[in-house]
Protein backbone atom coordinates (compact mmCIF):
# COMPACT_ATOMS: atom_id res chain seq x y z
CA UNK A 1 0.00 0.00 0.00
CA UNK A 2 2.88 2.82 0.69
CA UNK A 3 4.39 1.87 -2.73
CA UNK A 4 0.98 2.37 -4.25
CA UNK A 5 0.24 5.67 -2.53
CA UNK A 6 3.63 6.69 -3.33
CA UNK A 7 3.49 6.15 -7.12
CA UNK A 8 0.30 7.63 -6.91
CA UNK A 9 1.64 10.39 -5.29
CA UNK A 10 4.54 10.58 -8.07
CA UNK A 11 1.47 10.51 -11.14
CA UNK A 12 0.36 12.92 -9.22
CA UNK A 13 2.76 15.09 -9.41
CA UNK A 14 3.49 14.68 -13.19
CA UNK A 15 -0.33 15.78 -13.86
CA UNK A 16 0.22 18.87 -11.67
CA UNK A 17 3.48 20.14 -13.77
CA UNK A 18 2.40 19.45 -16.88
CA UNK A 19 -0.84 21.19 -16.30
CA UNK A 20 -0.28 24.87 -18.18
CA UNK A 21 -0.86 27.57 -15.96
CA UNK A 22 -3.27 29.51 -17.67
CA UNK A 23 -6.09 26.57 -17.32
CA UNK A 24 -8.46 27.25 -15.01
CA UNK A 25 -9.13 24.33 -12.46
CA UNK A 26 -11.87 25.41 -11.41
CA UNK A 27 -13.86 24.32 -14.89
CA UNK A 28 -12.78 21.43 -14.48
CA UNK A 29 -13.86 20.47 -11.33
CA UNK A 30 -17.56 21.98 -12.00
CA UNK A 31 -17.12 19.62 -14.71
CA UNK A 32 -16.84 16.29 -12.82
CA UNK A 33 -18.90 17.41 -10.13
CA UNK A 34 -21.76 17.61 -12.53
CA UNK A 35 -21.11 14.55 -14.05
CA UNK A 36 -20.90 12.78 -11.10
CA UNK A 37 -23.93 14.24 -9.49
CA UNK A 38 -26.21 13.02 -12.70
CA UNK A 39 -24.64 9.10 -12.43
CA UNK A 40 -25.22 9.37 -8.87
CA UNK A 41 -28.56 10.39 -8.90
CA UNK A 42 -29.43 8.09 -11.33
CA UNK A 43 -28.17 5.38 -9.79
CA UNK A 44 -30.02 6.46 -6.37
CA UNK A 45 -33.50 7.08 -7.90
CA UNK A 46 -33.67 4.28 -10.58
CA UNK A 47 -34.88 0.88 -9.55
CA UNK A 48 -35.69 -2.20 -11.81
CA UNK A 49 -38.40 -4.75 -10.66
CA UNK A 50 -39.72 -7.37 -12.30
CA UNK A 51 -43.40 -7.28 -12.75
CA UNK A 52 -45.94 -9.84 -14.29
CA UNK A 53 -42.56 -11.65 -16.14
CA UNK A 54 -41.32 -8.26 -17.55
CA UNK A 55 -38.75 -5.56 -15.99
CA UNK A 56 -40.11 -2.52 -15.57
CA UNK A 57 -38.49 1.06 -14.12
CA UNK A 58 -39.83 2.30 -10.79
CA UNK A 59 -38.53 5.50 -8.54
CA UNK A 60 -38.52 5.45 -4.71
CA UNK A 61 -39.55 9.58 -5.36
CA UNK A 62 -43.00 7.92 -6.27
CA UNK A 63 -43.72 6.29 -3.11
CA UNK A 64 -41.70 8.59 -0.69
CA UNK A 65 -42.10 12.56 -1.54
CA UNK A 66 -39.87 13.44 1.25
CA UNK A 67 -36.95 12.30 -0.82
CA UNK A 68 -37.45 15.07 -3.24
CA UNK A 69 -34.13 17.05 -1.38
CA UNK A 70 -32.03 14.45 -3.26
CA UNK A 71 -33.15 15.82 -6.63
CA UNK A 72 -31.69 19.10 -5.39
CA UNK A 73 -28.00 17.99 -4.59
CA UNK A 74 -27.97 15.54 -7.85
CA UNK A 75 -29.56 17.08 -10.62
CA UNK A 76 -26.81 19.12 -11.82
CA UNK A 77 -27.46 19.35 -16.04
CA UNK A 78 -27.46 23.65 -15.67
CA UNK A 79 -23.82 23.07 -14.14
CA UNK A 80 -22.59 21.04 -16.83
CA UNK A 81 -24.50 23.57 -19.92
CA UNK A 82 -22.75 26.90 -17.69
CA UNK A 83 -19.67 24.74 -18.42
CA UNK A 84 -20.37 23.63 -21.27
CA UNK A 85 -21.07 27.51 -23.08
CA UNK A 86 -18.03 28.79 -21.11
CA UNK A 87 -15.63 26.02 -23.06
CA UNK A 88 -17.44 26.51 -26.33
CA UNK A 89 -17.56 30.16 -26.56
CA UNK A 90 -13.94 30.53 -25.50
CA UNK A 91 -13.06 27.69 -27.51
CA UNK A 92 -14.54 29.54 -30.81
CA UNK A 93 -13.63 32.67 -30.03
CA UNK A 94 -9.68 31.15 -29.90
CA UNK A 95 -10.08 29.35 -33.05
CA UNK A 96 -11.65 32.67 -34.81
CA UNK A 97 -8.29 34.51 -33.48
CA UNK A 98 -6.59 31.48 -34.83
CA UNK A 99 -7.95 31.68 -38.00
CA UNK A 100 -9.73 27.86 -37.70
CA UNK A 101 -12.85 27.90 -39.74
CA UNK A 102 -16.29 26.82 -37.82
CA UNK A 103 -16.82 24.06 -39.99
CA UNK A 104 -13.45 22.65 -38.35
CA UNK A 105 -13.75 23.90 -35.11
CA UNK A 106 -17.61 22.35 -35.01
CA UNK A 107 -16.57 19.25 -36.57
CA UNK A 108 -13.82 18.62 -33.83
CA UNK A 109 -16.35 19.77 -30.66
CA UNK A 110 -19.01 17.30 -31.95
CA UNK A 111 -16.81 14.92 -32.67
CA UNK A 112 -15.57 13.72 -29.85
CA UNK A 113 -19.26 13.84 -27.96
CA UNK A 114 -20.70 11.34 -30.61
CA UNK A 115 -17.69 9.50 -31.24
CA UNK A 116 -18.29 7.31 -27.67
CA UNK A 117 -21.83 7.48 -28.44
CA UNK A 118 -21.65 5.38 -31.70
CA UNK A 119 -20.16 2.38 -29.17
CA UNK A 120 -23.23 2.47 -26.85
CA UNK A 121 -25.63 2.57 -29.50
CA UNK A 122 -24.33 0.05 -31.44
CA UNK A 123 -24.14 -2.43 -28.18
CA UNK A 124 -27.62 -1.65 -26.79
CA UNK A 125 -28.78 -2.34 -30.24
CA UNK A 126 -27.33 -6.33 -30.46
CA UNK A 127 -28.12 -6.47 -26.80
CA UNK A 128 -31.94 -5.47 -27.83
CA UNK A 129 -32.19 -8.27 -30.52
CA UNK A 130 -30.11 -10.64 -28.97
CA UNK A 131 -32.83 -10.62 -25.90
CA UNK A 132 -35.88 -10.43 -27.94
CA UNK A 133 -34.40 -13.49 -29.83
CA UNK A 134 -34.17 -15.32 -26.41
CA UNK A 135 -37.80 -14.97 -25.59
CA UNK A 136 -37.72 -11.43 -23.16
CA UNK A 137 -40.67 -9.25 -23.79
CA UNK A 138 -40.83 -5.96 -25.25
CA UNK A 139 -41.58 -4.36 -22.11
CA UNK A 140 -38.74 -5.69 -20.56
CA UNK A 141 -36.40 -4.68 -23.30
CA UNK A 142 -38.30 -1.12 -23.73
CA UNK A 143 -37.72 -0.46 -20.01
CA UNK A 144 -33.64 -1.38 -20.47
CA UNK A 145 -33.24 1.04 -23.93
CA UNK A 146 -34.81 3.61 -22.28
CA UNK A 147 -32.63 4.23 -19.39
CA UNK A 148 -29.99 3.57 -21.71
CA UNK A 149 -31.14 5.78 -24.51
CA UNK A 150 -33.43 8.47 -22.71
CA UNK A 151 -30.33 9.83 -21.05
CA UNK A 152 -28.83 10.71 -24.81
CA UNK A 153 -31.24 13.95 -25.21
CA UNK A 154 -29.26 15.99 -23.41
CA UNK A 155 -26.17 15.05 -25.65
CA UNK A 156 -28.67 16.17 -28.37
CA UNK A 157 -29.02 19.19 -27.34
CA UNK A 158 -26.00 20.25 -26.13
CA UNK A 159 -24.04 19.58 -29.99
CA UNK A 160 -27.21 22.00 -30.82
CA UNK A 161 -26.25 24.62 -28.37
CA UNK A 162 -22.44 23.65 -28.97
CA UNK A 163 -23.77 24.61 -33.15
CA UNK A 164 -24.95 27.42 -32.88
CA UNK A 165 -22.76 29.21 -30.09
CA UNK A 166 -21.93 31.73 -32.52
CA UNK A 167 -25.77 32.32 -33.15
CA UNK A 168 -26.31 32.46 -29.08
CA UNK A 169 -23.08 33.38 -27.44
CA UNK A 170 -24.02 37.18 -26.78
CA UNK A 171 -27.36 36.27 -26.46
CA UNK A 172 -28.96 37.36 -22.71
CA UNK A 173 -30.17 34.77 -20.98
CA UNK A 174 -33.38 36.96 -19.98
CA UNK A 175 -34.65 35.96 -23.17
CA UNK A 176 -34.97 32.33 -23.06
CA UNK A 177 -36.16 32.87 -19.24
CA UNK A 178 -39.17 34.65 -20.80
CA UNK A 179 -39.68 32.43 -23.25
CA UNK A 180 -40.26 29.10 -20.90
CA UNK A 181 -41.93 31.69 -18.77
CA UNK A 182 -44.25 32.04 -21.65
CA UNK A 183 -44.37 28.44 -22.67
CA UNK A 184 -44.83 27.34 -19.07
CA UNK A 185 -48.13 30.31 -19.16
CA UNK A 186 -49.68 28.88 -22.55
CA UNK A 187 -49.89 25.55 -20.96
CA UNK A 188 -50.31 25.29 -17.33
CA UNK A 189 -52.83 28.89 -17.14
CA UNK A 190 -54.31 28.27 -20.74
CA UNK A 191 -54.78 25.31 -21.02
CA UNK A 192 -52.46 25.25 -24.43
CA UNK A 193 -51.15 21.84 -26.58
CA UNK A 194 -48.83 19.95 -24.02
CA UNK A 195 -46.58 19.90 -27.49
CA UNK A 196 -45.29 23.28 -26.66
CA UNK A 197 -43.85 22.39 -23.88
CA UNK A 198 -41.00 21.19 -25.73
CA UNK A 199 -40.01 24.48 -26.96
CA UNK A 200 -38.65 24.73 -23.27
CA UNK A 201 -35.84 22.03 -24.17
CA UNK A 202 -34.19 24.05 -26.44
CA UNK A 203 -34.98 27.36 -24.60
CA UNK A 204 -34.72 26.01 -20.95
CA UNK A 205 -30.55 24.78 -20.88
CA UNK A 206 -29.89 27.62 -23.32
CA UNK A 207 -30.55 29.76 -20.15
CA UNK A 208 -27.17 28.20 -18.15
CA UNK A 209 -25.38 27.41 -21.82
CA UNK A 210 -26.03 31.59 -22.70
CA UNK A 211 -24.84 32.17 -18.67
CA UNK A 212 -21.24 30.26 -18.92
CA UNK A 213 -20.68 32.43 -22.43
CA UNK A 214 -21.36 35.79 -20.39
CA UNK A 215 -18.70 34.18 -18.04
CA UNK A 216 -16.23 33.90 -20.93
CA UNK A 217 -16.37 37.39 -21.42
CA UNK A 218 -15.96 38.24 -17.73
CA UNK A 219 -19.27 39.32 -16.73
CA UNK A 220 -18.75 37.50 -13.03
CA UNK A 221 -15.32 38.09 -11.95
CA UNK A 222 -17.27 40.08 -9.45
CA UNK A 223 -19.24 37.92 -7.02
CA UNK A 224 -22.27 40.13 -6.46
CA UNK A 225 -23.67 38.96 -9.83
CA UNK A 226 -23.44 35.25 -8.94
CA UNK A 227 -25.19 35.92 -5.61
CA UNK A 228 -28.09 37.65 -7.34
CA UNK A 229 -28.21 34.55 -9.78
CA UNK A 230 -28.60 32.45 -6.20
CA UNK A 231 -30.41 34.12 -4.29
CA UNK A 232 -32.81 34.92 -7.08
CA UNK A 233 -32.94 31.18 -8.12
CA UNK A 234 -33.80 30.50 -4.77
CA UNK A 235 -36.41 32.99 -4.45
CA UNK A 236 -38.26 32.26 -7.22
CA UNK A 237 -38.01 27.92 -7.06
CA UNK A 238 -39.38 28.69 -3.54
CA UNK A 239 -42.60 30.67 -5.09
CA UNK A 240 -42.97 28.08 -7.77
CA UNK A 241 -42.95 25.29 -5.57
CA UNK A 242 -44.97 26.51 -2.80
CA UNK A 243 -47.32 28.85 -4.37
CA UNK A 244 -47.17 28.00 -8.69
CA UNK A 245 -47.95 24.38 -8.22
CA UNK A 246 -44.49 22.84 -9.54
CA UNK A 247 -43.58 19.45 -8.54
CA UNK A 248 -40.76 19.83 -5.90
CA UNK A 249 -38.46 17.22 -7.51
CA UNK A 250 -36.69 18.76 -9.80
CA UNK A 251 -36.36 15.09 -11.87
CA UNK A 252 -39.07 13.05 -13.42
CA UNK A 253 -41.42 11.00 -11.04
CA UNK A 254 -43.33 8.23 -12.66
CA UNK A 255 -46.82 8.93 -12.71
CA UNK A 256 -46.67 12.50 -11.93
CA UNK A 257 -48.99 15.16 -13.92
CA UNK A 258 -46.04 17.54 -14.17
CA UNK A 259 -41.97 16.71 -14.45
CA UNK A 260 -39.85 19.45 -14.16
CA UNK A 261 -37.53 17.80 -16.51
CA UNK A 262 -39.09 16.31 -19.11
CA UNK A 263 -39.74 19.01 -20.48
CA UNK A 264 -38.19 22.09 -18.12
CA UNK A 265 -40.01 24.11 -16.36
CA UNK A 266 -39.58 27.63 -15.26
CA UNK A 267 -39.24 25.72 -12.26
CA UNK A 268 -36.25 24.23 -13.16
CA UNK A 269 -34.65 26.73 -14.91
CA UNK A 270 -35.04 28.97 -11.42
CA UNK A 271 -33.72 26.27 -9.58
CA UNK A 272 -30.87 25.97 -12.63
CA UNK A 273 -29.99 29.96 -12.01
CA UNK A 274 -29.37 29.08 -8.23
CA UNK A 275 -27.09 26.76 -8.95
CA UNK A 276 -25.13 28.32 -11.31
CA UNK A 277 -24.97 31.22 -9.24
CA UNK A 278 -23.58 28.63 -6.64
CA UNK A 279 -21.21 27.53 -9.46
CA UNK A 280 -19.48 30.63 -9.94
CA UNK A 281 -19.23 31.42 -6.15
CA UNK A 282 -17.10 28.16 -6.01
CA UNK A 283 -14.54 28.88 -8.52
CA UNK A 284 -11.90 30.24 -5.88
CA UNK A 285 -12.23 27.17 -3.44
CA UNK A 286 -12.69 24.93 -6.60
CA UNK A 287 -9.45 26.59 -7.60
CA UNK A 288 -7.67 26.12 -4.31
CA UNK A 289 -8.24 22.48 -4.07
CA UNK A 290 -7.01 22.04 -7.39
CA UNK A 291 -3.87 23.52 -6.93
CA UNK A 292 -3.09 20.12 -4.62
CA UNK A 293 -2.09 17.76 -6.89
CA UNK A 294 -3.28 14.23 -5.95
CA UNK A 295 -6.83 16.13 -5.85
CA UNK A 296 -6.47 17.72 -9.34
CA UNK A 297 -4.54 14.69 -10.71
CA UNK A 298 -8.38 12.66 -9.69
CA UNK A 299 -10.23 15.85 -11.87
CA UNK A 300 -8.43 15.64 -14.94
CA UNK A 301 -8.79 11.97 -15.07
CA UNK A 302 -12.35 12.04 -14.67
CA UNK A 303 -12.99 15.17 -17.46
CA UNK A 304 -10.80 12.80 -19.93
CA UNK A 305 -13.12 10.21 -19.45
CA UNK A 306 -16.62 12.19 -18.73
CA UNK A 307 -18.21 11.12 -22.03
CA UNK A 308 -17.53 7.00 -21.12
CA UNK A 309 -18.89 7.87 -17.37
CA UNK A 310 -21.90 9.22 -18.53
CA UNK A 311 -22.58 7.03 -21.38
CA UNK A 312 -22.07 3.90 -19.65
CA UNK A 313 -23.14 4.56 -15.80
CA UNK A 314 -26.69 3.11 -16.55
CA UNK A 315 -25.37 0.36 -18.06
CA UNK A 316 -22.85 -0.92 -15.23
CA UNK A 317 -26.06 -0.51 -12.84
CA UNK A 318 -28.41 -2.55 -15.26
CA UNK A 319 -25.35 -5.09 -15.46
CA UNK A 320 -25.37 -5.43 -11.84
CA UNK A 321 -29.19 -6.13 -11.59
CA UNK A 322 -29.02 -8.61 -13.59
CA UNK A 323 -26.16 -10.85 -12.39
CA UNK A 324 -27.96 -10.18 -9.04
CA UNK A 325 -31.28 -12.35 -10.64
CA UNK A 326 -28.95 -15.53 -10.46
CA UNK A 327 -29.57 -15.56 -7.04
CA UNK A 328 -32.86 -17.41 -5.76
CA UNK A 329 -33.78 -14.58 -3.93
CA UNK A 330 -34.61 -10.54 -4.48
CA UNK A 331 -31.72 -8.77 -3.29
CA UNK A 332 -32.67 -5.66 -0.87
CA UNK A 333 -31.87 -2.31 -3.24
CA UNK A 334 -31.80 -4.03 -5.75
CA UNK A 335 -34.67 -6.25 -7.06
CA UNK A 336 -37.21 -5.20 -4.39
CA UNK A 337 -39.77 -2.39 -4.52
CA UNK A 338 -38.00 0.96 -3.68
CA UNK A 339 -40.87 2.00 -1.52
CA UNK A 340 -39.30 2.48 1.85
CA UNK A 341 -36.17 4.00 4.06
CA UNK A 342 -34.89 0.45 4.22
CA UNK A 343 -34.78 0.47 0.50
CA UNK A 344 -32.62 3.72 0.44
CA UNK A 345 -30.34 2.07 3.19
CA UNK A 346 -29.89 -0.90 0.82
CA UNK A 347 -28.93 0.94 -2.58
CA UNK A 348 -26.40 3.04 -0.72
CA UNK A 349 -24.72 -0.04 -0.20
CA UNK A 350 -24.63 -1.03 -3.55
CA UNK A 351 -23.23 2.48 -4.89
CA UNK A 352 -19.99 0.68 -4.56
CA UNK A 353 -20.98 -2.11 -6.48
CA UNK A 354 -22.07 -0.16 -9.16
CA UNK A 355 -18.74 1.92 -9.27
CA UNK A 356 -17.36 -1.38 -10.19
CA UNK A 357 -18.89 -2.28 -12.92
CA UNK A 358 -18.62 1.38 -14.52
CA UNK A 359 -15.24 0.82 -13.97
CA UNK A 360 -15.07 -2.26 -16.06
CA UNK A 361 -17.23 -0.45 -18.89
CA UNK A 362 -15.11 2.23 -18.94
CA UNK A 363 -11.66 -0.34 -19.33
CA UNK A 364 -13.79 -1.84 -21.85
CA UNK A 365 -14.89 1.52 -24.11
CA UNK A 366 -13.11 4.11 -22.72
CA UNK A 367 -10.86 4.01 -26.27
CA UNK A 368 -13.87 5.54 -28.13
CA UNK A 369 -13.11 8.62 -26.18
CA UNK A 370 -9.56 9.19 -27.32
CA UNK A 371 -8.74 11.58 -29.55
CA UNK A 372 -8.29 10.39 -33.18
CA UNK A 373 -5.30 10.42 -35.41
CA UNK A 374 -4.83 11.27 -38.90
CA UNK A 375 -5.89 8.40 -40.68
CA UNK A 376 -8.93 7.42 -38.05
CA UNK A 377 -7.60 5.73 -35.44
CA UNK A 378 -7.89 6.27 -31.70
CA UNK A 379 -4.93 7.22 -30.27
CA UNK A 380 -3.28 4.88 -28.43
CA UNK A 381 -2.26 5.25 -24.28
CA UNK A 382 0.72 3.48 -23.90
CA UNK A 383 1.66 2.33 -20.29
CA UNK A 384 4.52 4.31 -18.57
CA UNK A 385 7.34 1.94 -17.96
CA UNK A 386 6.99 0.56 -14.38
CA UNK A 387 3.30 1.30 -14.07
CA UNK A 388 0.25 -0.62 -13.67
CA UNK A 389 -2.92 0.61 -17.01
CA UNK A 390 -4.44 2.62 -14.57
CA UNK A 391 -1.90 4.60 -13.24
CA UNK A 392 -0.17 4.90 -16.75
CA UNK A 393 -3.66 6.42 -17.49
CA UNK A 394 -3.08 9.17 -14.52
CA UNK A 395 0.12 9.98 -16.11
CA UNK A 396 -0.63 10.55 -19.98
CA UNK A 397 -3.53 12.75 -18.57
CA UNK A 398 -1.22 15.10 -18.27
CA UNK A 399 0.39 15.48 -21.77
CA UNK A 400 -3.36 15.57 -22.96
CA UNK A 401 -4.39 17.92 -20.61
CA UNK A 402 -1.13 20.13 -21.50
CA UNK A 403 -2.11 19.70 -25.63
CA UNK A 404 -5.19 21.76 -25.68
CA UNK A 405 -6.25 24.35 -22.45
CA UNK A 406 -10.20 24.39 -21.75
CA UNK A 407 -10.75 27.12 -24.16
CA UNK A 408 -8.73 25.74 -27.00
CA UNK A 409 -6.30 28.63 -26.35
CA UNK A 410 -2.72 27.45 -27.68
CA UNK A 411 -1.05 26.02 -24.55
CA UNK A 412 2.76 25.46 -23.80
CA UNK A 413 4.44 22.33 -24.51
CA UNK A 414 4.08 19.71 -21.82
CA UNK A 415 7.38 17.89 -20.19
CA UNK A 416 8.39 15.17 -22.73
CA UNK A 417 7.19 11.17 -21.34
CA UNK A 418 9.08 8.99 -20.86
CA UNK A 419 10.40 6.32 -23.89
CA UNK A 420 7.39 4.71 -24.89
CA UNK A 421 4.92 6.40 -24.05
CA UNK A 422 2.20 8.53 -26.43
CA UNK A 423 -1.23 9.95 -26.27
CA UNK A 424 -3.01 12.57 -28.01
CA UNK A 425 -4.45 15.71 -26.37
CA UNK A 426 -8.27 16.97 -26.09
CA UNK A 427 -9.76 19.81 -23.99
Amino acid sequence: MPELRSRWSALADRVDRATPAHRDRSVDALRAFAILGVVLGHWLVTALNASGGDLRGASPLAHMPWLAPVSWVFQTLAVFFLVGGHVAAQGYASARARGVSYGTWVGQRLGRLFRPVAAVVALWALVAGALLLGGAGPDTVRTLLKLVWSPLWFLLVFAALTAATPLVARLAPVWPVAVVAGVDVWRFGFGGPEWIGWVNVAAGWLVPYTLGAAWSRGAFTRRRPALFLLGGGVAATVVLIVWGGYPASMVGVPGAAVSNLNPPTLAAVTFGLAQCGLALLLREPLARAMARPRTWAKVALMNLSAMTVFLWHQTAMMSVTALGMLFSTDLPGLHTAPDSAGWVAARLMWLPVFAAALAVCWAAFHVYEQPRERGGRAGRVIPLPGTSTPSATAATAATALSGTAVGDRPARRAPRPPSGARVGSRA
